[in-house]
């Protein structure tokens, strides 16, 4: 007799990709990326069970209305510049899953926010690099959400809300920036009190309950350290968190990963 498998609610993430295909090439110091890189291998332990597809929110792909990635089999973005010829090379044939991306259009339509299918979209390095670590193998359909190009931190909390139910289908919400994103700040030491003061402030606000993180991600930029964090129209790092808020609903955040990576504090959010 076969016994159908329970689909089990899936978590949300919300994971940093590091710089451009940091993982995939020789950095110095040699260690820079080690525990980042341990970190997402290890991921796929924390899920109940294997996902039936992944969505991924990635910071680098940004466009006037959300869009959502439709084709069969996407192409990679190598949206990186100045690495190794190599890194140009690296593969990753996840297929698409476009009735997948026709339902989230749908969900977002529902709450009226609009929405595009993208057929001819590939999939960028936010989305690629970070999975080549967690799901190497390549062998569950992925679909790519972009930002919104305002960057509304409002407006991607509910596109987050609006995809939750998702994650009762089986669908893992992968979403991929960095929780400090300042060029300027990397390798500086006068950026490491402040991202740590900001990375503590970001913590607590995941933690809280739904209505309190909802207001306190809504007007980030007021934080403290934050737009030395992040810098204001240059946030889009951050704004994958917001869709993870979302997404989340009820389930209060959990600081699973944290390390300072040249010299700022880096973390990884789990909810659920």
């Amino acid at each position: 007799m076969n016994i159908k498998s329970e689909t089990v609610k899936q978590p949300v993430f919300f994971i940093p990709h590091g710089a451009g295909p940091c993982f995939f090439m020789d950095w110095k110091p040699t260690d820079t990326w080690d525990l980042m890189t341990d970190f997402l291998i290890r991921l796929p332990s924390r899920l109940p069970q294997r996902p039936k597809a992944i969505l991924v929110v990635s910071a680098h792909w940004q466009t006037s209305d959300f869009s959502v990635t439709a084709g069969v089999q996407p192409a990679l973005i190598y949206d990186y510049y100045g690495f190794p010829e190599h890194t140009y090379q690296l593969t990753y044939p996840a297929v698409g899953a476009p009735i997948l991306a026709r339902q989230i259009g749908q969900l977002l339509t529902d709450v009226g926010l609009n929405n595009h299918q993208d057929a001819s979209r590939g999939f960028d390095h936010g989305m690629f690099i970070p999975l080549k670590l967690m799901f190497p193998d390549a062998d569950i359909p992925v679909v790519q959400l972009s930002l919104r190009s305002d960057l509304d931190p409002k407006a991607h909390l509910a596109v987050g809300a609006a995809i939750a139910s998702l994650r009762n289908e089986g669908v893992l919400i992968v979403c991929s920036g960095m929780s400090f994103h300042n060029m300027r700040g990397y390798g500086d030491s006068n950026f490491t009190g402040p991202s740590e003061v900001f990375d503590e402030w970001l913590t607590e606000a995941v933690a809280d309950n739904t209505d309190n993180r909802w207001t306190a991600l809504s007007d980030w930029s007021q934080a403290p350290h934050a737009l030395e964090s992040h810098m204001l129209g240059a946030e889009e790092h951050l704004l994958p968190l917001m869709v993870a808020v979302g997404a989340a609903e009820t389930d209060r955040g959990k600081k699973i990963y944290s390390e300072q990576v040249m010299s700022t504090q880096i973390s990884a959010f789990q909810f659920g």
